[in-house]
């Protein structure tokens, strides 16, 4: 087995749904670290939807949030996943973000691929 250790940066998401990652359909995917920075001057709420095109083996796509309007303070930052936690994500998921203001949040988030 090969494990790859990637990341991936994205600035200034906004109301829009963003797209910040969709896992590799061939490899085992574990999420280990994610963090959030507003910023602005003013509180954001931000709200994180997975999406398993295959519905945890159902065969329907299944959206569902793992983070919803989740307030961060003007200028501060908020770890979604830390700590030795981790989040494991079905082949071909996707992860999408977004804030309730226009060009407030960056994202840095670190993953794990085993195939």
């Amino acid at each position: 087995m090969t494990s790859v250790f990637k990341n991936v940066l994205r600035a200034n998401i906004g109301t829009s749904l963003s797209t910040v990652l969709t896992s590799n359909a061939s490899a085992n995917t574990t999420i280990i670290g994610m963090s959030l920075t507003n910023t602005t001057t003013e509180q954001v709420l931000v709200s994180i939807v997975l999406t398993d095109p295959n519905g945890g083996g159902i065969g329907v796509p299944v959206t569902a949030y793992y983070i919803k309007n989740t307030a961060v303070p003007a200028n501060q930052s908020l770890r979604v996943i830390n700590g030795g936690e981790k989040l494991i994500v079905a082949p071909s998921t996707v992860i999408q973000m977004q804030s309730t203001v226009a060009n407030s949040v960056d994202l840095v988030m670190s993953w794990v691929e085993i195939s």
